[in-house]
């Protein structure tokens, strides 16, 4: 049920949850201006590294739907740094939305999303890249961190 609605949707209903956190029960501010921009920086860099991860798909005609078998694996680019480049990039966008807002609140989906995006999709997708690759899966296991 989870694993059929794109990873953009639970990113939104993240961001929701975070501006609502936010705004309703933002516990405490923890951070102030002026070092609130500094959000700016995982905001741009994890949006940068979903059009990064993106194109490369696209160049290699790959889909990006983690339900949908891959017809590459793809290792360059952004993905010879990060095997799952498009989730770091959510994570990334999170946090930087949290430290522009500079409440308390806000972290707490920060720390849990990654869990939800391994549970929901990355560890099958992991299961079916190493059923489709084979060997090429696990070479590419053993030289690229699956976050960072």
């Amino acid at each position: 049920m989870f694993r059929e609605i794109l990873p953009p949707t639970y990113l939104a209903i993240a961001v929701i949850l975070i501006l609502v956190l936010h705004f309703v029960i933002p516990l405490a501010q923890i951070i102030e201006m002026p070092w609130r921009l500094a959000g700016l920086i995982p905001l741009v860099l994890g949006a940068a590294l979903n059009l990064a991860a993106d194109n490369s798909m696209k160049r290699y005609e790959t889909t990006v739907k983690p339900f949908i078998r891959s017809t590459t694996l793809v290792t360059e680019g952004v993905f010879k740094i990060c095997r799952h480049p498009m989730y770091l990039g959510f994570v990334l966008i999170l946090l930087g939305i949290a430290v522009l807002l500079g409440s308390a609140a806000p972290f707490l989906v920060v720390i849990l999303f990654p869990f939800f995006l391994e549970f929901v999709y990355i560890r099958g997708e992991e299961r079916m890249l190493g059923e489709q690759f084979e060997q090429q899966w696990e070479d590419y296991c053993t030289r690229v961190r699956k976050w960072i």
